[in-house]
């Protein structure tokens, strides 16, 4: 009986949103469409990468020189099993995209998590309590909006470059200081975004209320604030994603990303810029292209979602 009731508590749950405005308005726009497919099929190329990828481009014991510097299958003096031709070490291009994709979705899904919380919390907090407290953290956004981002990211990786062994430069411990350099330059548009928000919401009667019967500043801003701010910073997450995406590649093809162990994206473009010009073009016209796709699937769907929520082109 319990089983049947959760079954169709999840019936009903699917086809209220089946039913919904945001659903619909999903239906009826080819492009969005067209854009999660897309995006569908990238996420489970990079997730389920060591068992649909033709081969372990990273595994030593499976490269063969012989096999370095072959064509796309379309071109002559192409390789049989490699469909988009391999690199200088014999790799196969295909199988490392799928691979490099996901430590590009990886750094990205995080930086922007990271950034957020940190954002949301610090604008939740400007905006509630206002006075001095609010008037510093709005003055370290105000100074950080003055430096590009990737210049900011830039920075912190190589300060903590010189302060960490050089041991850890190229461990895991690396893609942690890149998530962190990426989010840290980008928590300033969520907090102003929430701080807004929260100016508006905080002199509303629920609020006035929430105070009176004694809850908490903590529970107000968790419970009340929380809840009715996070609209525009859930489309502002979706739009960032590509930018934490696209920032990532940047830092990666500077050569101050990821190491070349775990290549992501961007390595690969940065390793294929070496042979554009002498003719091996696939190696970094095919990862380019993939991060292009991927980015801009990543930004139309943004875009829907950023319209879809806004009540005024409803």
């Amino acid at each position: 009986m319990t089983m049947t009731a959760a079954a169709t508590g999840r019936v009903s749950r699917f086809a209220r949103w089946r039913d919904s405005d945001l659903a619909y308005n999903f239906r009826r726009s080819p492009v969005t469409v067209v854009s999660a497919a897309v995006l569908a099929i990238c996420l489970a190329g990079a997730i389920f990468a060591p068992w649909v990828a033709p081969h372990n481009p990273f595994d030593l014991a499976t490269l063969n020189l012989l096999d370095a510097l072959s064509p796309p299958q379309w071109m002559a003096g192409a390789r049989p099993g490699y469909l988009l031709g391999t690199d200088d070490q014999g790799r196969d291009v295909l199988s490392a995209i799928m691979f490099g994709a996901r430590i590009s979705l990886l750094v990205g899904l995080a930086s922007v998590i990271f950034a957020m919380v940190l954002g949301v919390s610090l604008g939740l907090i400007a905006g509630y309590v206002g006075g001095k407290l609010d008037a510093f953290i709005m003055r370290i956004a105000d100074v950080q909006l003055s430096f590009p981002a990737i210049l900011i990211a830039l920075l912190i990786d190589g300060v903590a470059r010189a302060v960490l062994p050089r041991e850890t430069h190229g461990g895991p411990l690396a893609l942690f200081v890149l998530i962190f350099a990426i989010g840290i330059s980008n928590w300033v548009q969520y907090a102003r975004t929430v701080r807004g928000s929260t100016l508006v919401e905080k002199n509303k009667e629920y609020i006035q209320a929430a105070r009176v019967i004694g809850i908490r500043p903590l529970g107000i801003m968790r419970h009340h604030l929380l809840p009715n701010v996070l609209g525009p910073v859930l489309v502002l997450a979706t739009i960032n994603i590509a930018t934490a995406i696209i920032t990532e590649a940047t830092l990666s093809f500077l050569g101050v990303g990821v190491p070349p162990t775990q290549p992501s994206l961007g390595t690969l473009i940065r390793i294929g810029n070496d042979f554009l010009f002498s003719g091996e073009w696939w190696i970094t016209i095919f990862p380019g292209a993939a991060l292009v796709i991927m980015v801009l699937a990543i930004n139309l769907l943004g875009d829907w979602l950023r319209d879809a929520l806004n009540p005024r082109l409803q």
